[in-house]
């Protein structure tokens, strides 16, 4: 029986994209998941954007602000009603999330993608913005992806065993750095 979705913890996974976010060295996150787990494991909301929107909020009809399910609210301070953010097969995609996205692509200096196939569009099309504009992309995903080949690194294994390794390796060359 699986369980109930406010009752998953962030994974070692999560807990590395924060250990980057304090280093500075996570300008921001697309995330596609809908479980609450980045904002849980404690990601900046200011530097995520969730696509496919959160489980455990709602989303404002009018102006697209979300306010915590948990509150109870009928109606956004904008008046306009208040819906499920999570995005249902044929419903667009929030605004701002998706125009943030393709803007942090655009300017990014590397691109890592976390579990995706990277078929699901418009995600799927960020990355290609990435190499378009001359970054750097890394994949870490168990399985292929159409852009393996175009990928400057390429991981297959599970997301625990490579971000925690990477993250830690990158602090201690930071500390290095300051010393010398």
């Amino acid at each position: 029986m699986a369980k109930p979705w406010d009752s998953v913890e962030p994974n070692q996974g999560h807990l590395a994209l924060v250990e980057l976010q304090k280093l500075g060295k996570l300008k921001f996150l697309i995330s596609q998941n809908v479980d609450n787990l980045h904002l849980k494991s404690g990601i900046d909301p200011e530097l995520l954007a969730e696509l496919h929107g959160n489980i455990a909020k709602v989303r404002c009809s009018r102006c697209e602000k979300t306010f915590d399910r948990s509150l109870n609210r009928k109606s956004c301070t904008c008046g306009g009603a208040l819906v499920p953010s999570v995005v249902n097969f044929g419903q667009s995609l929030p605004e701002k999330d998706l125009f943030l996205s393709f803007e942090h692509s655009r300017k990014s200096d590397l691109f890592v993608v976390i579990d995706s196939s990277l078929v699901v569009t418009p995600a799927a099309d960020m990355p290609v913005e990435v190499l378009q504009a001359g970054a750097k992309l890394v994949i870490v995903n168990a399985g292929a992806t159409p852009l393996d080949r175009d990928a400057h690194l390429r991981f297959r294994e599970k997301i625990g065993d490579v971000l925690p390794p990477v993250v830690e390796k990158l602090k201690t060359s930071m500390q290095m750095i300051r010393i010398s």
